[in-house]
């Protein structure tokens, strides 16, 4: 009625409203869902978890059931019930008959019973879902792909189910089969899937929305912050890239974002190599007359770092010093805090790495 979109930014609240702000409080958050996951093991074995985010986990309680001379509500509510009693958090829970259906019982079904718990199998899925709107709601659709189903007059589930399988993929591409596969409530991964998945290759990435919309040159000021703090990462963990992506998200009232991806000469986590590379790339794909949201980074061949062929055209010295440099600068965060040594770019106005330094996933640590 007010305007006001669920779980939205700040920045998106209309004006002339006024609302009160409740800091939140990560490193509790975490806290408590470490405890509520010491719960989950007192029933089920960590073989068939799946932590999926901070607040949220997939059981697989099917060989579980006969010994506990259960049927699978009855263990939720008993796992329910042993979460209240002890942290007295009301939990919700959705039942499903593979992971996909256990996902919409619990965002869907769940929030309209008197119990918190939702239960699908696909026949219930298809006889009271088919027709539920929007489908933002769904797993794995959201706003983005929502409107360009609308626009191809796809409104539901059902529709999405009956829809022309070959305009599909030319649309979505391999996407589509999984979209395909979700609107008859059908899923195929399965937590052992899960846990035995090896992926072919190895990346690393960094994303941050920034406080407010940045210019060029601010936004090109965070890039490098982000660049170090990926490449301290990959000096680290004794990796090494060869292919960087950047992504550039303007603000919401510009059009189309801008993303491109390039191949390096030589696998490196050198910084001084990282950053040019990226700035050069963001010269190349920013609009200058654009206010910026977001940026992404991502190292997306990695690699450990091996044996070196020695380059006639590279000064060696000049590069060990300055992994040595950047060695010294990790040991000093391990020990004193990330703040405990910046780059003068972080003192910069625009900067954000010191203000992020204090955070747990981009929320307040306290």
């Amino acid at each position: 009625m007010l305007g006001i979109k669920n779980r939205c930014r700040i920045y998106e609240i209309p004006k002339g409203i006024n609302y009160i702000v409740a800091l939140p409080r990560m490193s509790k958050y975490i806290e408590y869902s470490a405890n509520i996951y010491e719960i989950y093991l007192k029933y089920i074995s960590k073989n068939d978890i799946h932590v999926y985010s901070i607040d949220e986990a997939f059981l697989d309680v099917t060989d579980y059931l006969k010994m506990y001379k259960m049927k699978s509500i009855d263990l939720a509510r008993t796992i329910m019930r042993d979460i209240f009693d002890t942290y007295g958090i009301t939990a919700t829970c959705g039942i499903g008959t593979n992971m996909y259906l256990a996902k919409i019982a619990l965002d869907i079904m769940s929030k309209h019973s008197s119990t918190n718990i939702g239960w699908l199998n696909e026949e219930k899925y298809k006889k009271e879902l088919w027709h539920y709107k929007p489908l933002k709601d769904f797993w794995q659709i959201g706003s983005r792909i929502e409107k360009r189903l609308n626009k191809m007059r796809i409104f539901d589930m059902y529709d999405l189910a009956h829809y022309n399988k070959e305009r599909l993929y030319k649309e979505f591409g391999i996407n589509a089969e999984l979209m395909i596969d979700h609107a008859f409530g059908r899923e195929s991964c399965t937590i052992k899937d899960i846990k035995e998945y090896t992926p072919k290759s190895n990346s690393i990435s960094n994303s941050q929305i920034l406080f407010k919309d940045y210019d060029f040159d601010k936004a090109r000021l965070v890039l490098k912050e982000m660049v170090e703090i990926l490449s301290q990462s990959l000096i680290e963990k004794n990796l090494e890239t060869d292919r960087i992506s950047l992504y550039i998200g303007y603000s919401k009232e510009y059009g189309s974002d801008a993303r491109s991806s390039k191949s390096l000469y030589e696998f490196t986590n050198l910084y001084s190599k990282l950053v040019f590379e990226f700035l050069k790339l963001y010269d190349k794909i920013v609009d200058k007359n654009l206010k910026i949201r977001r940026i992404g980074i991502s190292f997306e061949r990695v690699q450990e770092k091996s044996f070196k062929q020695i380059n006639l055209f590279e000064n060696e010295e000049k590069n060990n010093k300055e992994k040595r440099i950047e060695e010294t600068i990790i040991k000093i965060k391990h020990k004193e805090g990330k703040n405990a040594i910046l780059r003068g770019i972080d003192l910069e106005e625009g900067a954000t790495t010191k203000i992020r330094n204090t955070l747990i996933g981009g929320h307040n640590g306290y």
